[in-house]
This record gives structure tokens, sequence and C-alpha cells, in this order.
């Protein structure tokens, strides 16, 4: 595999930690900025919120950049700003360092999603694709518990560690990846946003924005819902995040197979209520670890085949503007992990720290519904798995 790849890879890898990372260290941020848990998830919200809005404006004001560059720009933009943050004084001033970290995320993860497709041969792109995305899933299994573990005493630790490896990242590409295609005609701000006239696109979307919110109004809030089985204790925590990492892993590899033998409608709608039983059951189950463990495994298991599914569908409904849609696909996954964040804080001062998650079950259960109704009259699609697949689906998505 080339290490060209690889280094990609590790900066995607020190996006996906640094966007997850901090559902796991809201307790010290919290004591240490004097603000509450909740007022803390508020910094995974404006990631992911800053992410999603600068995300269509910076692509079309940076298309005609050099692509080595703008990568090191965005991985320059993306370390500094984690630096920043872990220097932060206040808890204002952390959320602004949050904004520069979403803008150098959203530079940086496109772009090389797009420069892996250069460096291969075009029977190999598939694959080079998904070593690069591979990074984001490779942060849910590792990354964030690692960044856990690490911030344990310190939440300003994880922060330096993100720091690092994006530095370590930029080194490498700066060293090894040289000339690269002179980018070709992209399309502009307005041209990027015009498909969300087309309903289809718009239904997609859609699905794609209340499922994200759902699951991320519970995960961003883990800690509190399985308080009573970790005790409070960081080792047990990061043993819990580290499962829902690797069953993370399990539900995209297995969410890339059932998406070519059952379709995505299939897909979808069982995983919503595979999702909404767990909800349901998670204020019982996060009271000890037996149950907090099952819980980490049934969950991103139906929510990473979910994460494969949504952008095979928005693709194959216009296989000539893949590349376009997916972005959109991505703008509306981080809407709603920003509104996730919003409902997650909702919920826990309307529901409490124990039931909270029932919030969830609705929003699943509305994602069904969402899906059911703008997937009726679909017709099934067969195609490789995941955004790879997605890429050169040719038939409208179950």
């Amino acid at each position: 595999m080339p290490v060209r790849l690889l280094l990609l890879a590790l900066g995607t890898f020190a996006v996906g930690t640094d966007s997850m990372v901090t559902a796991g260290i809201l307790g010290p941020v919290a004591d240490d900025l004097g603000v509450s848990v909740t007022a803390a998830g508020q910094l995974v919200t404006v990631f992911a919120l800053g992410y999603a809005l600068l995300a269509p404006p910076l692509a079309a004001l940076t298309a005609r950049w050099p692509r080595r560059w703008l990568l090191l720009t965005a991985l320059t933009v993306f370390g500094a700003a984690n630096a920043l943050s872990a220097l932060a004084p206040s808890y204002g001033l952390l959320l602004a360092t949050r904004v520069l970290a979403a803008a150098g995320a959203a530079l940086y993860t496109p772009t090389a999603n797009a420069v892996a497709t250069t460096l291969v041969a075009p029977e190999r792109r598939g694959r080079a694709l998904a070593t690069v995305l591979g990074g984001m899933t490779v942060a849910t299994a590792l990354g964030v518990p690692l960044g856990t573990w690490v911030g344990r005493s310190d939440w300003r630790l994880t922060m330096w560690l993100v720091t690092v490896l994006s530095v370590v990242a930029l080194a490498g590409l700066a060293l090894l990846l040289r000339e690269l295609p002179t980018p070709t005609a992209t399309p502009g701000l307005r041209d990027r946003l015009t498909p969300l006239r087309d309903r289809r696109v718009l239904g997609a979307a859609s699905t794609t924005l209340v499922f994200f919110l759902a699951f991320q109004s519970v995960y961003i809030y883990l800690a509190t819902a399985v308080a009573p089985a970790t005790g409070g204790h960081a080792d047990r925590l990061s043993l819990i995040l580290l499962v829902t990492g690797l069953a993370s892993v399990a539900g995209s590899w297995l969410g890339g197979r059932l998406v070519d033998r059952v379709g995505v409608r299939r897909v979808l709608l069982v995983a919503a209520a595979v999702a909404a039983v767990a909800f349901t059951t998670l204020p019982w189950a996060g009271r000890s670890m037996p149950g907090a463990l099952a819980y980490a495994v049934v969950t991103p298991l139906a929510g990473w085949a979910v994460s494969v599914a949504l952008p095979h569908r928005l693709a194959s409904i216009d296989p000539a503007n893949a590349q376009l849609l997916i972005s959109l696909n991505s703008s509306a996954l981080y809407l709603g992990m920003a509104a996730g964040g919003a409902a997650g804080s909702t919920a826990i001062a309307l529901l409490g720290e124990r039931w909270f998650p029932l919030a969830a079950t609705v929003l699943a259960l509305a994602a069904a519904a969402t899906a059911w109704v703008t997937t009726r009259d679909a017709v099934p699609a067969r195609s490789g798995a995941g955004e790879t697949g997605a890429a050169t689906a040719a038939e409208p998505a179950r």
C-alpha cells in the first residue's frame, strides 16, 4: 500500500479523533473550565456545525488551489487550532478554537479523498478511497479510547495528542507528496447546492441528518448515560469506548455487505429499529458494565451500517454527480452531529441523566419513518460498500 495513502489516512484519523474524542473528556473539561457537562458537550456541537457550514464555501473558495498546498494548509490550520485548544484558558476561547479546527478539517477531508484517487491506477481507486476513509473508522476504534485514556487526568493532553498526529501527517505529506494533477474546473457554491432542489436528494439528506441527530444525541453524552456502570472510573469508560469503536469497524464492514445483499432501504429500516430498541434499553443497560458493553456493541453495529447505506443512497440518485452528492451527505451528517449535542443536552435537562436516551428512541423512529417514506418508490441497487461503492452505483438505491 502506498505510504502517501497511509499518510492521508493518518490525517483523517486525526480529524476523526478530534471530532469524536470530546465525548470521552466532557467531565475533565467541565471541571477544569467551571462549566456544566452539557455546556462542555457543546464543544462537539460547535465543531460539527462549523464543519457542516464551512465545507461548501471553503471548497468553492479553494477549488483552484494546488492540491498539495491545500492539504498542507488544511493540516497546518487544524494542528494549530488543536494546539490553541490545549492552551485555551477559558470556555469561550476553547469554543473559538474548535471552530478553527473545524475549518481545517472541512478543508482536509474532502481534499484527501479526492487526492487519493489520483495516486493510484483507476482500477485501484476504490481501495485508495477506502484506505483514506478508513482513518475515520479507525479513529472511532482506537483514537477515541486512546484520547480518552490520555485525557483522564488532564483533557489538554488529548488536544496535544491530536496536534502531534496532525503534525506527523503534515510532515510526511510535505516530504512525500510532490506533484499532483492541476485541479480541473469545479462547481461553485451555488452549483454545489443545486441538487437540494431535487426532492429525492433532499429526502436522502434529511434522512442522514435525522439518523445522526439520534445517534449523536446519546453518543456525545455516553459518559453520562453509563456513569452508573463506570462509577466515574476513566478506565471503564475507555473500555466502553474501545468496544464502541471496534463495533463501529464491524458495523461498517457488515453494512457494506448488507447493502449489496438486501439493498439500502432494508438496511436503513432495520438498523433504525435496532437503534431505537438499544436507546430504549440504555437507561437500564447503562447501570452495569455488562449492559453498557452490550449497548456499546449493538448500537455502533446499527449506526455504522447506516453510515454506509446513506451515502450509497444519495450517490446512486445521480451517479454522474456522486462526489458532489456525497459532500452534501457529509454536511448533513455533521449538521446531525451538531444538532445532536443540543438535542442531548436538552433531553438531559428535560428527562434527567438516566432517561434522556429515550429522546433518541423517538428520533430513531422518526429517521425510520423518513427513510420509509422517501424510499418507497425506489428500486434495488447493487454496488460496492460505502462511499466508495456509492461513487460507482448505477441504479437508484432501494
